[in-house]
């Protein structure tokens, strides 16, 4: 029973998970899409999210792995090339999250060290040396690695709500409410799209598969703590960019994108609550980075050990998986050649398709899983498409980014086949 989590322990997993460096790394991004209607197009992707939570749900009481959406995909469609391709792309999509986390650190770092009189340094270097820290942290003790993210939860949680309290009273009397009318809210297309592009900040509730097996009363723990989880970040990204909204003019957070939190706490509590909002944005990315590279190195070795990539990548370097090292170093790859928006882009593609075929497996599953089969489709069509809504719209304003992103899909499906024609020959 001393390995067991309750409740408590498993809403942080997927609070902690789904508030990692998301919200900071993506807010100003979502303004610029959605304007006005920011927080409904937080609403829109925390919706999505909430629809798949229920299949997480019902797969994660049949089917308790600590493997958690490899283990769903590989029972709802068959050990085949699909399947495997499916997986290849949610590891892919760990190490895009760990692009777009240690993109938003970069942004955040150099206005912290600017406030100290330090010489400006470049973002991307900033980027890459917290990757190195985290992989570094990874392999020194995984002891480590769980002890920042609990206390980065509570740390994050602490300073969000804090502005929250503090930036509603600041709203008073603010002549940015005016960003509220309609005239400054983007039409219900752009809404959706902004609501899809930002939906990566949404994908950490799946980490609850991974614990399912070690949740106490898991009947009852497991359903709360996909819901509550869930239902509690999308009123916490709401209010947060509807402050964010009403303290700012939309000209100051588009200047400020990549760091509109901290710009954000300026008008009510200035150059101090720039300051500690920067230093949350910090903690929490690193936080994140530090726990989605030992996820990323673990979903790569159950995909090995499930055969669906080759098993050296079961063999260990420094009494780690050998994926620690090879996500850390697509990681900088990838940091240090696209901007946040491909990214965040990229990232989205890839999980709103991975939750598509998790809501089709527990479709195809639903008598097993005692799913209704209405839920699951509607979440498994939504995602569907939503991801082609995505493309269709970025394609002309970010059409890097969804270029990536076609490819990374693509190449996850190449890599299978690959793989599993060579195995063939070679059997």
């Amino acid at each position: 029973m001393s390995d067991k989590i309750g409740l408590k322990e498993a809403m942080s997993i997927g609070i902690g998970g789904m508030v990692g460096g998301g919200i900071f790394a993506v807010l100003g991004l979502a303004v610029s899409l959605a304007q006005g209607g920011t927080p409904v197009a937080f609403l829109i992707g925390g919706i999505l999210a909430l629809l798949t939570s229920y299949s997480y749900v019902k797969m994660s009481l049949v089917y308790p792995d600590r493997g958690g959406t490899v283990k769903f995909i590989n029972e709802g469609l068959g050990k085949n090339v699909f399947s495997g391709g499916l997986n290849n792309l949610l590891w892919i999509s760990y190490i895009i999250m760990l692009g777009l986390y240690s993109s938003a650190f970069g942004s955040y770092a150099p206005n912290l060290f600017s406030i100290t009189g330090s010489t400006t340094i470049d973002s991307h270097i900033y980027s890459s040396a917290i990757i190195l820290l985290a992989t570094g942290i990874n392999y020194y003790s995984i002891t480590v690695v769980s002890k920042i993210e609990s206390y980065a939860v509570i740390i994050k949680l602490i300073i969000l709500i804090g502005f929250i309290g503090v930036g509603t009273y600041g709203l008073i009397g603010n002549p940015n409410l005016e960003n509220f009318k309609l005239s400054h809210w983007e039409g219900p297309i752009n809404l959706l799209t902004g609501g899809m592009v930002i939906f990566v900040a949404y994908e950490g509730f799946e980490l609850i598969a991974n614990s399912a097996s070690d949740i106490i009363d898991p009947k009852k723990n497991i359903p709360r703590a996909y819901y509550w989880s869930v239902l509690f970040v999308i009123v916490l990204y709401m209010i947060i960019s509807a402050v964010t909204i009403g303290s700012l003019s939309f000209s100051k957070i588009s200047d400020a994108q990549d760091y509109v939190l901290a710009e954000a706490a300026k008008p009510m509590l200035g150059q101090v609550g720039f300051t500690v909002m920067t230093v949350a944005a910090l903690i929490s990315t690193f936080s994140a980075i530090n726990a989605s590279l030992y996820g990323g190195s673990r979903v790569s070795y159950e995909i090995a050990e499930d055969d669906e990539l080759p098993h050296e990548l079961t063999s260990q370097f420094w009494n780690q998986p050998i994926g620690l090292v090879i996500t850390a170093a697509l990681t900088l790859l990838l940091v240090n050649t696209l901007n946040l928006e491909s990214i965040s882009t990229s990232g989205s593609v890839g999980f709103l398709i991975i939750f598509a075929l998790v809501n089709y497996s527990a479709y195809r599953l639903s008598d097993k899983v005692n799913a209704k089969k209405s839920i699951t489709f509607a979440g498994f069509l939504l995602c569907l498409v939503a991801s082609i809504v995505l493309v269709i719209q970025q394609f002309s304003a970010n059409r890097t980014g969804v270029i990536v992103s076609l490819s990374i899909v693509f190449i996850c499906f190449l890599m299978e086949f690959i793989y599993k024609k060579t195995k063939k020959e070679n059997s």
